[in-house]
């Protein structure tokens, strides 16, 4: 049985391309579908748009976590579940990754009888992230580097469920909609993302589709979606090809740096006058000047519901990626930094 992809029983959350809307495409990590169902199987196909790695999607199926690996073009049909018997399933299907590929989800089918139920309920509650590749959870189930640099791999540790932004919104009850991409600066002509082109922050935060390598840009319509709170985490790849905040924090480079920066912020309030934003990096290993000029950054701004924060190991936790455990590590100071504030945080906008 054949089930429409805009049914009004099917949970969908990020920026999501709705163009065709009957062929949804995920873009962002922890992209998901959300669906509850009485019957026994339940498959899925998407085709796949790849740029790098090797390209992963995930799925939660009656608590349990499952992971799928996708043809790297064209289509893949992807068995769910499959039940002798009848029974009530809960299905998360979600994007593992950044935009190292982008998919379309092309079919979903139950077996012949099955029935939709009620959707689970959506939070009220709305988070967003502007990040990089730890927003994203890149490398997070490498469990075995925990405080060490990366090991060789090709995609398959990468898991946005386990991104501290995830953790973060699972704990505090909310919607996450996580703007990040693995590499992304801040300055475009910086950091890691698609060379020769490397676009920055400064180009992707307000994109539905921003990677050069999959056509062309498209904006974000910023009605679909307000959050309460905006989580500002980028810099770290800033520092590619040159750190000069490290060698040279008072120069001119340093000081383009923030006023783009501050740009940045003033952009995203103007979309979101309400919004509480909260600046901050990661606790993978960069230089503190990088976070001395967020913290000037934010005095200048003199905002008070724009906030600067520091985890306890700021920027000194590890030389890689954040694994599972410093992501929650992440994920409890934030949620216990933003439950401590004084001013209203999840008034409606």
């Amino acid at each position: 049985m054949k089930i429409n992809l805009k049914d009004e029983k099917l949970n969908y959350c990020g920026r999501i391309d709705w163009s065709n809307p009957k062929n949804p495409v995920f873009v962002f990590p922890a992209t998901y579908l959300q669906f509850r169902f009485f019957g026994r199987s339940a498959v899925i196909t998407v085709e796949n748009h790849h740029v790098c790695w090797s390209n992963y999607v995930g799925a939660i199926i009656d608590g349990i976590q499952k992971t799928f690996e996708l043809r790297e073009q064209g289509e893949t049909r992807i068995e769910l579940l499959n039940e002798e018997q009848e029974g009530e399933h809960v299905v998360l299907f979600f994007k593992r990754q950044d935009c190292c590929h982008e998919m379309t989800l092309k079919l979903l089918e139950l077996d012949d009888g099955a029935k939709l139920l009620d959707p689970p309920e959506v939070p009220i509650r709305r988070i967003e992230v502007y990040g990089d590749s730890v927003s994203a959870g890149e490398v997070s189930e490498a469990l075995d580097y925990v405080g060490k640099p990366d090991p060789e791999h090709h995609g398959q540790y990468s898991n946005s469920y386990y991104s501290y932004a995830w953790i973060t919104a699972r704990k505090l009850g909310a919607q996450l909609h996580d703007v990040a991409q693995g590499g992304i600066p801040l300055l475009n002509g910086n950091g890691w993302v698609a060379p020769p082109y490397y676009p920055g922050m400064e180009f992707m935060w307000d994109k539905l589709h921003y990677h050069p390598q999959l056509g062309k840009a498209v904006d974000w319509d910023f009605s679909l979606y307000t959050p309460h709170v905006v989580i500002v985490a980028i810099a770290q790849n800033d520092s590619n090809p040159d750190d000069y905040m490290r060698t040279d924090p008072m120069g001119l480079r340093a000081e383009y740096w923030k006023y783009k920066y501050g740009e940045l912020v003033k952009n995203i309030r103007k979309k979101y006058p309400k919004t509480l934003i909260i600046l901050t990096t990661t606790l993978l290993e960069h230089d503190k000047n990088w976070d001395d000029a967020i913290e000037e950054v934010c005095n200048q701004l003199g905002d008070e519901r724009i906030m600067h924060f520091l985890y306890k190991r700021n920027g000194c936790g590890t030389p890689g990626h954040l694994r599972i455990p410093e992501a929650e590590e992440m994920a409890n100071e934030l949620v216990d930094f933003i439950n401590g504030l004084t001013v209203p945080v999840w008034d409606e906008m």
